[in-house]
């Protein structure tokens, strides 16, 4: 399992050249014009894990199998997308089927490349596209009132429910809050997810800088981060065209322009990150001679939920996970040193994997 994000955002802010860089290819055309992205553009790109390779290497693992992203590069929004401007309702469909958004935002000033508004100013940039998200929520919760009113008075109780989270979300919106801002109860979480309203989406705000500001940031993207905080989402500051351009380069020639830049690390490690930490997920490993695998989870998933990310069998017919720390696995050399030392366990269906775990599940066929 890994995960799904919609890089969004105005026409010419750098969407389509991060999601090149991120992707390895040029599958989406960047151009200086609007709607360059007609089409959602789709690309899986390896989550980087220095621990894959170490783990690996104390295997003598054949072949290193990284988890993976989804990102999907979606056509440029402007206002008045939620009644159909532009490409609106395309865009409010594609950003649907993702679990986050990733917001890129304009935070450079370059008079070569146009912006639709005339002007730099991410936040406001940040507020249009959730005003418009918003005004599309809105609507889509009153078509779904008026669509259930009979159920309700039937005294249907998945109706009366959806009701409910339905009118706490209106309200929210109403007061000029998404629907994220919403408190939703443990037993509401699954009917709360099947209304897929968009201001539910955790966001993570992308601020695309100059080559000269990407170790630093500037103050646009200064004041993306503090926007960001009040709102419990997340932010990056990233240069698309660095990424574009470490993005040709092989690894060692990458590092070496990485330094040169003043960056410890490429763009995407960061944006994975920060992915991860929006999304709540932590990865675990399953190692042996043939190979090395990482597996994306959500935090608290137990055990057996765990081993059906790898199939369905091993969920259903789930015994116990022998459980290893990465720790453990690497100071003592490999499975026979962590269970030489008492440091292999047997873990039951209550067990909340960790992040880092090497395990391996037994189960019934």
């Amino acid at each position: 399992m890994g995960f799904k994000t919609g890089i969004v955002g105005l026409p010419n802010v750098g969407k389509s050249t991060l999601f090149n860089a991120l992707t390895r290819t040029a599958a989406a055309q960047a151009a200086n014009f609007p709607f360059c992205t007609i089409e959602p553009n789709v690309g899986e790109v390896a989550v980087p894990d220095p621990r894959l390779d170490t783990l690996a290497g104390i295997a003598g693992s054949k072949q290193i199998i990284p988890t993976r992203m989804t990102f999907v590069d979606i056509a440029g929004l402007v206002k008045g997308a939620s009644k159909g401007e532009g490409l609106g309702n395309q865009f409010l469909a594609n950003i649907r089927e993702c679990d986050a958004i990733a917001h890129v935002l304009r935070c450079f000033e370059d008079g070569d490349v146009t912006h639709v508004e005339g002007r730099v100013d991410p936040v406001e940039d940040a507020e249009t596209i959730e005003t418009e998200l918003m005004l599309a929520d809105l609507e889509s919760i009153e078509r779904r009132l008026q669509n259930i009113v009979r159920k309700v008075r039937g005294g249907d109780k998945e109706a009366v429910q959806q009701e409910r989270l339905l009118k706490a979300a209106q309200t929210a919106l109403g007061e000029g809050r998404p629907a994220r801002s919403v408190a939703v109860d443990e037993d509401d979480r699954k009917a709360w997810k099947g209304l897929q309203l968009l201001t539910t989406k955790p966001i993570l705000y992308v601020c695309n800088v100059s080559e000269d500001d990407a170790a630093e940031g500037n103050a646009h993207s200064a004041a993306v981060e503090e926007m960001a905080a009040r709102e419990g989402a997340g932010s990056v500051v990233i240069s698309a065209r660095i990424e574009e351009e470490i993005s040709q380069l092989d690894p060692e020639e990458a590092e070496m322009f990485l330094s040169e830049m003043g960056l410890e690390e490429a763009g995407l490690t960061r944006l994975i990150r920060a992915g991860y930490d929006l999304l709540h997920l932590q990865t675990y490993f399953t190692v042996g001679p043939k190979e090395a695998r990482a597996w994306t989870i959500r935090h608290g998933t137990l055990a057996p939920q765990a081993a059906g990310v790898i199939h369905g069998d091993f969920e259903r017919g789930f015994i116990r996970a022998e459980t290893i720390a990465y720790e453990d696995f690497v100071a003592l050399n490999g499975e026979q040193g962590a269970k030489d030392a008492g440091k292999m366990r047997s873990e039951g269906k209550t067990y909340p994997v960790k992040d880092g775990d090497v395990l391996h599940f037994l189960f019934n066929t």
